[in-house]
């Protein structure tokens, strides 16, 4: 044998797991959590229904018309909570991405990664839907194990089939749900009630949407945490020693092990024995969803979920000892230090999220109700006209707040004036978009060194009036 394929054997045999989920040769390993029934647990589970609730609600409840958060992307328009955001609102949309951001980075700096235990979408449906399901149809973990390994027989194919159609059924029921944030439940019913040839787009994004649900819940799984999802990266950089974490207490485990008779029997008779609190039992490791062990300290695959600490404090509960051997606390409190909330980066992070709420806040408010946006039509740049020189631009108008009658007219510069093509007053629906081809004629002499700045005005029926400059070009001095 070649010194090469030792090494190349030397590897394959090594018990050290690059990951939780892959075996050293990089094979799937299938996890088999067993599931730890507990005070967390039993928190976890009214919030996750809770959340599968607002999910389930937040593209059919409305709010002033609209649905509650509704990602329309055909038409460029975010509503979120009554709130619509237009794509022309460049400023606010990144300040709301950055509010979210910072909201992460805060978050986690305090409590770590709860939002992943607690409220992730890929955690609540896999953990209280699917899983579940899946322990109610082929029973629980070690059985499962079991007959996965074993050859397919009627038992095992009764067993699967009926799992996968319900999943299926779950997964199409998510996946409607998912695209209803984009193009709205009314009209997804509409496509819904009508034939697949009259939809064939819609019909194969939705069994595609449904496929990439169905495999993500079915097969790749814990995955998801621990491959995909790039919060998982970040976490190493926005906590730190401070922030909350599931964590083991070494100081009061350590030295671990397992017990006797004679020693159990020793322990209850208050006989001190040269052992820590844990019994090395395994059972955090066995409930884990992602496989790790929690003992070795923070890991990336750790997602904070609790159950290792519903395993523990059973364990602890029944050999007497005091429950909070694995519990919600921070690296520096476990190492013997003093809690501390209040540090530089979540002061940081605290003054970087309310300044830039407040921003947002600002810039909201100062939001205009009549958006205008100008541009110039594509084609010749300009051209004389009479006894001036005319510029084709084009008004894309929005009205934000009502159904208006609005009209355009031109301040700057002097003798300048407006062709409106099209009738006058404009009509505006709130909400929509309307493009009006204008040319705008000013005198030869307004031009300096090819440019003259134009000042617009927009007026509304009501009273409303915005005001927006843009810069006309005609030739040079002003004399050609």
């Amino acid at each position: 044998m070649s010194s090469e394929q030792s090494k190349i054997d030397a590897i394959l045999e090594s018990p050290v797991e690059v990951l939780s989920t892959m075996s050293a040769d990089g094979k799937r390993r299938w996890l088999y959590p067993v599931l730890s029934i507990g005070r967390f647990w039993k928190s976890r589970r009214v919030v996750a229904w809770i959340f599968i609730l607002i999910f389930t609600l937040l593209p059919i409840l409305k709010i002033g018309g609209k649905p509650a958060i509704f990602l329309d992307l055909l038409r460029r328009e975010f509503t979120f909570f009554g709130l619509t955001l237009y794509s022309t609102d460049t400023l606010l949309l990144m300040l709301f991405l950055l509010v979210v951001v910072a909201t992460i980075f805060f978050g986690t700096a305090l409590l770590g990664r709860v939002w992943c235990g607690w409220a992730c979408p890929q955690t609540v449906y896999l953990e209280f839907i699917f899983r579940p399901i899946e322990r109610l149809i082929e029973g629980r973990e070690m059985k499962r194990k079991r007959r996965d390994e074993q050859p397919l027989n009627f038992d095992k194919a009764w067993r699967k089939t009926l799992k996968y159609s319900i999943y299926l059924l779950i997964s199409l029921a998510l996946a409607h749900t998912f695209v209803a944030y984009f193009v709205s439940w009314e009209r997804l019913l509409v496509w819904m009630g009508h034939p697949p040839r009259e939809n064939w787009a819609f019909f194969i994004m939705m069994a595609l949407t449904t496929g990439l649900v169905l495999f993500d819940f079915a097969i790749f799984r814990e995955q998801m945490c621990t491959l995909a999802c790039p919060y998982a990266r970040l976490q190493s950089v926005l906590i730190d020693s401070d922030s909350m974490i599931v964590s083991y207490d070494p100081a009061r485990g350590e030295t671990r092990g397992r017990r006797n008779k004679k020693q159990r029997e020793d322990e209850k008779a208050g006989i001190k024995l040269n052992l820590g609190d844990c019994i090395d039992c395994g059972a955090c490791v066995r409930t884990c969803p992602t496989g790790i062990d929690i003992r070795d300290g923070l890991q990336m695959e750790c997602i904070g979920c609790t159950q290792c600490m519903d395993a523990c404090d059973y364990i602890m509960i029944g050999i007497d000892k005091p429950v909070g051997l694995i519990r919600y606390t921070s690296e520096n409190v476990i190492a013997g230090k003093s809690a501390n909330f209040i540090r530089p980066r979540t002061v940081l992070y605290g003054i970087l999220l309310v300044g830039l709420a407040a921003t947002f806040i600002t810039v909201l408010m100062g939001r205009s109700t009549i958006d205008v946006d100008l541009g110039r039509e594509v084609n010749v740049p300009y051209m004389p006209m009479g006894d001036g020189i005319g510029n084709n631009l084009r008004f894309r108008l929005q009205d934000r707040q009502q159904d208006s009658l609005v009209e355009i007219d031109v301040l700057e510069p002097a003798g300048a004036e407006i062709r409106i093509i099209g009738a006058t007053p404009i009509s505006l629906q709130k909400g929509h978009h309307t493009r009006v081809g204008t040319f705008v004629i000013v005198p030869r002499e307004a031009f300096v060194g090819g440019n003259a700045p134009a000042l617009f005005e927009v007026r509304a029926d009501d009273g409303r009036v915005e005001q927006v400059r843009f810069n006309l070009i005609g030739p040079s001095g002003g004399s050609q």
